[in-house]
């Protein structure tokens, strides 16, 4: 794996959106790992409150390299195969990114309201 994507194991749209990441991961260069994991998060130097602030993206080869938030998820769409293509027109459209970004934090923080709440975390990655 080249990447590990933090998400919220107990969020039904973050965890669905993983699997489908797996899906369309064909080179396997991701591998992923629940934000409730504190362990494993323990040894990149991710904290809980870390992790409040959404999904996180690591570089495996190179730790100190990490996005998170929406950034995350533009990093995400950027390593999958064309994802470069699809950025930079997103990136290049006027305004979108403040929209993306905003939307991310809405998303976010009402997660578990709008798309609900797993009682485990999942395993199913």
């Amino acid at each position: 794996m080249k990447y590990h994507v933090i998400f919220d194991g107990k969020c039904n749209l973050c965890t669905n959106f993983a699997q489908l990441l797996k899906q369309f991961d064909r080179e396997r260069i991701f591998d992923y790992i629940p934000m409730q994991d504190e362990t494993t998060l323990g040894k990149f130097g991710v904290t809980p409150t870390d992790c409040e602030a959404g999904m996180l993206l690591i570089d495996a080869q190179s730790p100190e390299r990490r996005w998170q938030g929406s950034e995350a998820a533009e990093e995400i769409t950027r390593l999958l195969p064309m994802g470069d293509l699809f950025i930079n027109a997103y990136r290049a459209i006027p305004g979108m990114k403040w929209i993306g970004d905003r939307s991310y934090e809405q998303i976010r923080d009402n997660r578990y309201q709008w798309f609900g709440e797993r009682n485990e975390v999942c395993d199913c990655i």
